[in-house]
């Protein structure tokens, strides 16, 4: 069935819930994971006045420490449950597209991911990467929430 499951988190609690059930599947058909958070890029982030309150190496620093942070929690899960796990931070991409393009260039033939559930205004203005992801890959896409 599945082989290669690619597991998105931002290091949130409802994405926390998304990688158990992605690493419970893993485990079941024995595949193995590759863990990925991405980040977006500086710009979208810190704009105008924020961007120089906010340098970009700073920038750089603290999300790669963020992203460190969150796979090696996702990595030593997988140990735990004895699933092969391989992480990876994707750098200035909007999540849904480094979500889609890593899955591609991975081979993995399921995406597991969480939606945060953002309606009205705040869907609006954020978006809906699990929306994104589902509107566009090309592998089926497990959204949990």
């Amino acid at each position: 069935m599945f082989t290669h499951i690619l597991i998105a988190t931002d290091g949130s609690e409802l994405a926390g819930k998304a990688v158990a059930q992605g690493l419970d599947i893993a485990k079941g058909l024995g595949a193995k994971v590759t863990a990925i958070n991405v980040t977006e890029p500086w710009v979208a982030v810190a704009p105008g006045e924020v961007a120089m309150a906010f340098p970009i190496k700073d920038y750089d620093e603290s999300v790669a420490a963020n992203a460190a942070q969150i796979l090696s929690a996702v990595a030593d899960e997988a140990q735990k449950r004895g699933v092969a796990c391989t992480i990876i931070h994707i750098r200035d991409q909007f999540p849904a597209e480094g979500i889609i393009e890593t899955a591609g260039k991975y081979d993995c033939d399921l995406i597991v991911m969480a939606s945060h559930g953002r309606r009205g205004l705040m869907r609006f203005l954020l978006g809906s990467q699990a929306i994104k992801v589902l509107t566009h890959s090309t592998v089926p896409v497990l959204v949990c929430r």
